[in-house]
């Protein structure tokens, strides 16, 4: 009986993998939705009566799982290269000669398909099937985003192989997340039906569902996946049109308009043919990517920095049209910088109507003299951001009125400061709404005062509904006044006051990093902790004498005394010790092997999170790294350990593994 229930179980799941292929990759269906719902809901039946059918790559595993309290940072085993960018045809013309030059070649075979304008991903998969997906990252540390990539049905979670077929032991696929343009257009709809903001454009909406902690959420966006690349892999490419070719050989969704050329003219006709269809796409793109085809010509010529030799992003140029400005506004970002804003007669550019333009800063406003009244051009640069370009002076009529730039922030009217060598204005009020979702958010985070369960939607209800209005409001909630908020139960509101109660007991290290003062990191409040016992003493203190402090510079101290300078912000503090919230002072650690020592952490710890390996290490009185330098004093690699252990080993650093690293900290408390 279990062996027949085996059978149709791995049945159920070939069917419904080859319907998702017809479906999402081919856009050919063979059943109707209402088939497809028995298959799927047969093999949920099938595999909830006994668990020990389902497997990691069942479909049924696609709806996510337990939501994530935090992205796992992943080293990348080759880093995700950016890639450098052509603005004109001479620019091209130019990397053709430096590839032509460096190989020795009269000609160079190329690869051309469109630049795609989403979330760069890597796609591991072990003996077929899928085992992680990542994002680029910084392009050497991504984010796990597995759960999320697993309910992307364009990605198949077992390679597509024929019959008989040994999958590849290891495969990395490299791409990109997004939201076709209809789909885009039908998450926005959505969201305006719910009463929710509209995403801004297809990149960002891609980018934020993909980084959902829920996975469930991220189930709900209609994401797509194109693979343009092939990272690790035991299976031998000789040319990039090989890998393509593989790539959908196994199901993966590759761009359809990949072309070769055969030397620059022939990539310059097919730069054309790409501008001049860049709107049929079903995606928006935003050049067209040319890449060396031959692999081993690619190995001679190697990378410099975080950019191939061999590849280069031919970008279009954007798109203008001319309007007027029918008013300047200053808009407050979540992170308090203060943005100049045209409000111009709406206009159709590049396929969208664009009512809104930035002007980036003080310094563009002026530098382009834009006044309200004035007729100007429009540019929806990347096709992404509209700005306004330049202003027609010959159409001026004399009574345009020219723009001063505010003082103190238009939201909360808390001083709007630009310091030395800056080009923007910041609103320094703690309790200014416009940045009250990033500050709670901020506050609440586990290395500031870890209050488990204030997350985004639960902060936007409490702003929503009046209850919070500064980071202070918080300690006066209470379980009767979280009732009134919409499906919250009894049970999360109690947790939730929980969670802020134990907050209230605190290190000032912690409670400094809390309050998000510009530029004051983790490292920086520490520092601040042990050289000032008591926070009212940062009520008094000179930026002279904050930069007194290990670490601090006239960034740094200009920043925190501007900070406790603002009223607002010190009656906020204020606030939070009334309400019992008790920083303790630090105490610098004596002795030690991580006091006064610079550490760097590479690989995957198994015992704990890279997050709280740090914590550990600062506790102790040493300093954590990114990258290993002659300054490193003590390498800790954990598994799959890369390009830092090496570097480590060259330079003579003391490396410990992750055993060695727990009995230090057992032995050091």
């Amino acid at each position: 009986m279990t062996a027949d229930l085996a059978k149709r179980a791995q049945e159920l799941r070939k069917q419904i993998l080859f319907h998702d292929h017809r479906y999402y990759l081919l856009d050919k269906p063979l059943v109707s939705d209402a088939e497809y719902d028995r298959l799927m809901t047969e093999l949920e039946q099938l595999e909830k009566t006994h668990p020990e059918l389902r497997t990691p790559d069942s479909p049924t595993q696609r709806v996510g799982g337990v939501p994530s309290e935090r992205f796992t940072k992943v080293e990348h085993t080759r880093p995700m290269l950016s890639l450098g960018k052509a603005q004109s045809e001479g620019e091209f013309l130019d990397f053709d000669v430096r590839v032509r030059k460096a190989l020795g070649v009269d000609e160079v075979l190329y690869d051309c398909e469109p630049k795609l304008d989403g979330l760069a991903i890597s796609l591991l998969y072990r003996d077929g099937v899928l085992e992680r997906g990542v994002t680029r990252g910084d392009g050497t540390v991504g984010e796990d985003v597995t759960s999320n990539i697993k309910t992307i049905k364009t990605i198949p979670l077992r390679l597509r192989l024929p019959e008989g077929e040994e999958p590849p032991e290891l495969f990395e696929a490299r791409g990109e997340v997004i939201l076709s343009k209809k789909d885009f257009a039908k998450l926005n709809q959505r969201q305006e039906e719910a009463g929710e903001e509209p995403f801004v454009n297809p990149r960002n909406a891609a980018a934020g569902s993909l980084r959902q902690l829920d996975p469930k959420i991220t189930a709900t966006r209609p994401l797509s996946a194109y693979l343009y690349e092939i990272g690790e892999s035991s299976v031998p490419f000789r040319t990039h049109e090989e890998k393509l070719e593989f790539l959908r050989s196994v199901g993966l969704r590759t761009a359809p308009t990949f072309r070769l050329a055969r030397g620059a003219e022939e990539v310059k006709s097919a730069y054309q043919d790409f501008l001049d269809h860049r709107h049929e796409e079903p995606f928006e793109i935003d050049g067209m990517v040319v890449k060396v085809d031959d692999l081993e010509l690619r190995e001679r010529l190697g990378t410099v920095s975080k950019s191939p030799r061999w590849a280069i992003a031919w970008k279009f140029p954007a798109e203008e049209e001319e309007t007027v400005v029918l008013a300047i506004d200053v808009q407050v970002g979540r992170t308090g910088k203060l943005t100049p804003v045209g409000r111009v007669k709406p206009v159709l550019v590049g396929g969208a109507t664009v009512s809104n333009a930035t002007l980036h800063n003080e310094d563009e406003l002026h530098r382009k003299d834009v006044r309200v009244g004035d007729h100007v051009f429009i540019r929806r640069a990347g096709d992404v951001i509209p700005e306004i370009v330049a202003v027609i002076a010959e159409k001026r009529q004399g009574d345009e009125l020219p723009f001063v730039f505010p003082s103190h922030c238009p939201v909360c009217g808390a001083a709007a400061v630009r310091n030395p060598g800056e080009a923007d204005h910041r609103c320094t009020g703690v309790s200014c709404p416009a940045q009250l979702a990033g500050h709670l958010a901020h506050f609440a985070q586990r290395t500031a005062m870890d209050i488990q369960g204030l997350g985004d939607k639960l902060i936007a209800s409490l702003i929503e509904t009046g209850l919070v209005r500064n980071v202070a409001d918080l300690y006066d909630l209470t379980v009767e006044k979280l009732a009134s908020l919409p499906r919250l139960g009894e049970k999360s509101a109690q947790n939730l006051v929980d969670a802020i109660d134990r907050s209230r007991k605190t290190t000032l290290r912690r409670f400094l990093f809390a309050l998000g003062i510009r530029h004051v990191g983790e490292a920086t409040a520490r520092n601040l902790a042990l050289a000032f016992p008591d926070i009212r003493q940062f009520y008094d203190l000179s930026a002279e004498q904050l930069e007194s402090v290990r670490d601090v510079g006239p960034e740094v101290a200009r920043s925190m005394e501007q900070f406790f300078k603002e009223a607002q912000n010190r009656e906020v503090i204020e606030r939070l010790l009334a309400a019992g919230v008790f920083p303790e002072a630090e105490k610098a650690p004596e002795g030690g092997p991580f006091a006064n020592k610079t550490v760097v952490l590479t690989g995957t710890l198994s015992s704990m999170a890279r997050e709280d390996a740090k914590a550990e290490i600062e506790k102790r009185g040493g300093k954590v790294a990114g990258s290993v330098s002659k300054k490193t004093g003590l390498v800790v690699a954990g598994e799959a350990a890369g390009s830092k252990l090496v570097k480590a080993q060259q330079l003579g650093i003391q490396v410990v593994d992750e055993a060695a690293f727990l009995k230090m900290l057992e032995e050091n408390p």
